[in-house]
């Protein structure tokens, strides 16, 4: 599909990389409805972007905000996937001093699962309901994984959503196909963002160092894969990583 006859939904787009999809979509003529829990993040995007607080996690918000959307641009046919959190730790650690046990809450696994999967999977179902209700085609879906869906210590809740997620985008093509609808994702690595910036600064040291191009990402890197999968109508039910060639 070309860029500018999109009209489509990003979610996550009150900073990082969602602000920047935003961006660069509205600048080449897309219609673009932004989603996000941050609305003074999604109050410094362009005039031309349409703007409404979305929480992913609730089923209520991701069914009201895709009609809200489909209203705003005058109908639908893309979503960029994009809304996560972190809550990093390792499902049990043994304090090197105090020999105490420690566990990764359920609260912890619950809300970047609610997030980054659960809520992930709401929008990919009622954007598509939205399109295939109004025979809508082509559409396209982009989800973002991570590179973390590999495995990757002290996140089990992430990888499990970013790999579900990744294993989906494969089920979704599948089932989707008929109504001519695609669906990819893209993976990230470590990509230069409020999120990454919150991580342990030790462990973010650690991983930038290993990347082989000798820096860490930046949203333009993603939104290069991002478009790809947009404007390449032969691209379909696969996830591919943009990480600098870092290995988990």
């Amino acid at each position: 599909m070309k860029l500018n006859e999109l009209k489509i939904i990003v979610t996550g787009a009150g900073g990082g990389m969602g602000a920047h999809f935003a961006r660069r979509l509205a600048e080449a003529g897309a219609r673009v409805a932004a989603g996000d829990v941050n609305e003074a993040g999604l109050s410094e995007l362009p005039a031309s972007v349409f703007k409404r607080r979305l929480d992913v996690s609730s089923e209520k918000d991701c069914g009201e905000f895709v009609q809200w959307a489909h209203q705003s641009m005058g109908g639908l046919n893309g979503l960029i996937n994009n809304a996560g959190i972190l809550r990093d730790g390792l499902l049990v650690k043994k304090d090197r001093t105090t020999g105490q046990v420690t566990k990764l809450s359920a609260a912890e696994w619950d809300a970047v699962i609610a997030v980054n999967l659960t809520g992930a999977t709401m929008m990919v179902r009622e954007v598509v309901a939205k399109m295939v209700e109004t025979e809508s085609k082509p559409g396209v879906i982009v989800n973002i994984s991570s590179i973390a869906r590999h495995g990757n210590r002290g996140q089990s809740n992430y990888v499990s959503a970013k790999a579900s997620l990744a294993a989906n985008t494969l089920t979704w093509a599948r089932e989707f196909a008929p109504f001519g609808i695609r669906v990819g994702a893209v993976a990230p690595g470590m990509i230069e963002t409020p999120m990454t910036k919150g991580m342990n600064q030790k462990a973010r040291d650690a991983l930038v160092a290993r990347i082989p191009v000798g820096r860490i990402g930046v949203p333009e890197d993603i939104w290069l894969g991002v478009k790809f999968i947009l404007e390449c109508d032969y691209f379909s039910g696969r996830t591919f990583d943009v990480d600098g060639g870092l290995s988990m």
